[in-house]
């Protein structure tokens, strides 16, 4: 079985909420805090952790609070409370922090790499806050190197990152998904005025990833919670498709129409078939010299197709015709379209999008009287269910040694039933 993570975004994402759900998930308060106290930060911030409620939903809540001593202005701060860690995105007067220091990457990368915290999280963390600092550089139109990172940069923001490379860590899961990312919308008022939701940074982040919009007239996802998306997502999708086990909510600070709360699933997903969207795309053909077939078909392979194959069909006004069908993935969708428009006599093609279920398979080599050739496994509940011997190396075999290709297959069978291997 495949652990997996699923973050439901349904409200959006920010860097505390999702400290919440993870810790509600099940990962230990008490081994948070101790991996954090290893950036030697503790005089700074306090960690807030408590049980809390949104519209009947009940979950986890945190709060990274800052000690007076590195506390910037709070009523600077007032447009941004109901997310703690970070203001919009866009450009802060040099005084916005006056009483916080500024912190760039470097300084960032410093603290983390000196910790001692284990290198996969120093490497998430620095993933996570690269993410971050590239499209802050980019709004303030600096290079990395020049640009203090006002939010980036904040204490509040380094515990939310570091803490959820910690958990994720922690977890230690498969694979990570994540549904559509709500943004919410309307506009937020920045120190340089009124600017739209997303926030540029987010936008900017979210690049690539699926995401909604509208459901509330706020910002419900922060740069801090798309970048934590973005760094550690393999999937996203709004299919589920695996059981679930454990479910986790970080509430957020806002109060909405809907449950301002991340939702976070810990489940499995088989692992004894593979599901895969694929696309089928065809086209009837009634005008092209039927040898151009097979010219053609070796093409389509050789540009990714991953089946070719032709239906006898009849036509209007009773013509004889040939639909062309061909399987592929998203990836090689433009090459093979290419041939086929190029290639053939089709000017239209259909395309609809299938689902394919893939027993896992492997290869192995058997050595015969005749050679080596190759073996196609396939398994199903961690069993070996069928074999099949490559058809290019019985031919090669057969043709080199001038005996029949069939003399080549039962030898085959031979070695395997020899090896225990048939079923």
């Amino acid at each position: 079985m495949k652990k997996v993570l699923y973050y439901d975004c349904f409200c959006g994402i920010s860097g505390d909420m999702n400290l919440g759900a993870l810790l509600d998930l099940g990962v230990e308060e008490d081994y948070l805090r101790h991996e954090l106290s290893k950036l030697n930060l503790d005089a700074e911030y306090e960690l807030q952790v408590k049980k809390a409620n949104k519209k009947g939903i009940s979950g986890t809540r945190v709060d990274v609070l800052l000690n007076k001593a590195a506390h910037f202005d709070k009523h600077e701060h007032h447009h941004y409370d109901h997310h703690h860690q970070e203001a919009p995105a866009c450009h802060e007067p040099d005084n916005y922090h006056t009483h916080h220091e500024h912190r760039n990457l470097k300084d960032i990368e410093t603290i983390i790499i000196n910790s001692s915290l284990n290198n996969r999280v120093k490497t998430l963390s620095m993933a996570i806050f690269i993410k971050v600092a590239e499209v802050e550089a980019k709004v303030h139109g600096k290079s990395l190197q020049e640009v203090h990172f006002h939010e980036v940069g904040a204490v509040d923001s380094i515990i939310d990152i570091v803490g959820a490379a910690v958990c994720l860590d922690y977890l230690n899961v498969d694979k990570i998904m994540a549904s559509s990312v709500q943004v919410g919308g309307g506009f937020v008022e920045c120190a340089h005025g009124i600017i739209p939701v997303p926030a540029p940074a987010t936008v900017e982040i979210l690049k690539n990833i699926p995401v909604k919009s509208g459901i509330v007239p706020f910002e419900t996802t922060t740069p801090t919670g798309a970048a934590i998306l973005a760094a550690n997502v393999a999937v996203f999708t709004d299919h589920m498709d695996f059981s679930i086990e454990k479910i986790g909510y970080g509430i957020g600070h806002r109060e909405l129409e809907i449950p301002n709360v991340l939702r976070i699933y810990l489940g499995y997903e088989d692992k004894d078939v593979t599901k895969e969207d694929q696309y089928i795309l065809e086209t009837n053909i009634d005008d092209m010299n039927p040898e151009l077939y097979s010219y053609i078909e070796e093409k389509l392979f050789a540009e990714g197709a991953l089946d070719v194959y032709k239906t006898a069909i009849s036509m209007k006004k009773g013509r004889a015709a040939t639909k062309l069908s061909i399987l592929v993935n998203e990836e090689n969708e433009k090459s093979v379209l290419d041939i086929i428009f190029r290639e053939t006599t089709s000017i239209g093609v259909r395309k609809y999008k299938v689902k394919k279920i893939m027993l896992p398979r492997d290869f192995e080599k058997v050595c015969t009287q005749y050679g080596n050739v190759t073996i196609k496994n396939a398994y199903y509940q961690g069993e070996r269910v069928k074999y099949k011997p490559e058809y290019e190396d019985c031919r090669r075999i057969a043709i080199e040694k001038n005996i029949p290709i069939a003399k080549v297959y039962r030898e085959v069978s031979k070695k395997m039933e020899d090896n225990n291997y048939d079923n």
